[in-house]
């Protein structure tokens, strides 16, 4: 087998708003760990969110108010994956190829539990529209890893906007359900999807731009040497 240096589990600097913030909780908190829990047991603790998501979901669906389950389990979230990683690095027993292809397949899971347990709260055509926002986060996540591929750098912050930005919104929309329902969401969520859509599509563009000036820089190179 091949042997190259692995970039997956060194992701270029944070440039979200709480990047600095959450940095500095994890390294002053990662010796807090009992020493019988190993990073790869927070992965896989994902798993377990996931299914609390889908039924606080589909508790929801009767009293609105099951979704303070879907906060904690958002929650818990975070700290088992913001801690996987460092823990693993903090104790030098880290296992970075498969904890980025676990760690990343589960984020996956994860998101598309959190849509699924919002389905619930939906009848009609709304249900089917909240579906078609797993594919597009999909393909957020696709994009990254890709570029990653192509670049060896693994960025996972875009205009301004983190893993952790997103469970914060989340619950800020689950507080928001449980106050008013969610008659105003059927409102604008074809607007949301479009959004979603335009977003992406920004963020594609914008990837794909770098990886041309990559390759086109490396072609010039390659013509100077030759010459």
């Amino acid at each position: 087998m091949e042997n190259h240096t692995f970039g997956g589990d060194k992701k270029l600097p944070m440039t979200s708003l709480l990047a600095r913030s959450e940095r500095r909780l994890i390294d002053n908190n990662v010796h807090r760990f009992p020493k019988w829990i190993e990073g790869y047991h927070l992965t896989l603790t994902t798993l377990l969110w996931s299914i609390g998501l889908i039924v606080f979901g589909r508790l929801a669906r009767d009293n609105y108010h099951w979704l303070w389950g879907s906060s904690l389990m958002l929650f818990l979230q975070w700290l088992t994956d913001s801690f996987d990683g460092a823990l693993g690095r903090y104790r030098d027993t880290g296992i970075p190829k498969w904890g980025y292809y676990m760690d990343h397949l589960l984020d996956f899971v994860f998101m598309s539990s959190v849509l699924i347990g919002y389905s619930f709260l939906f009848d009609g055509s709304h249900r089917p529209m909240i579906f078609l926002f797993i594919p597009v986060a999909g393909c957020f996540m696709v994009s990254s890893y890709l570029a990653f591929g192509a670049t060896n750098e693994f960025k996972i912050t875009y205009l301004g906007t983190g893993p952790t930005e997103m469970r914060i919104y989340f619950i800020i929309l689950n507080l928001c359900i449980i106050v008013s329902g969610v008659g105003w969401i059927e409102k604008i969520l074809a607007y949301l999807f479009v959004a979603s859509i335009t977003v992406l599509s920004v963020i594609i563009y914008r990837t794909q731009k770098y990886i041309w000036r990559i390759d086109m820089a490396e072609q010039r190179k390659k013509q100077r040497i030759d010459d």
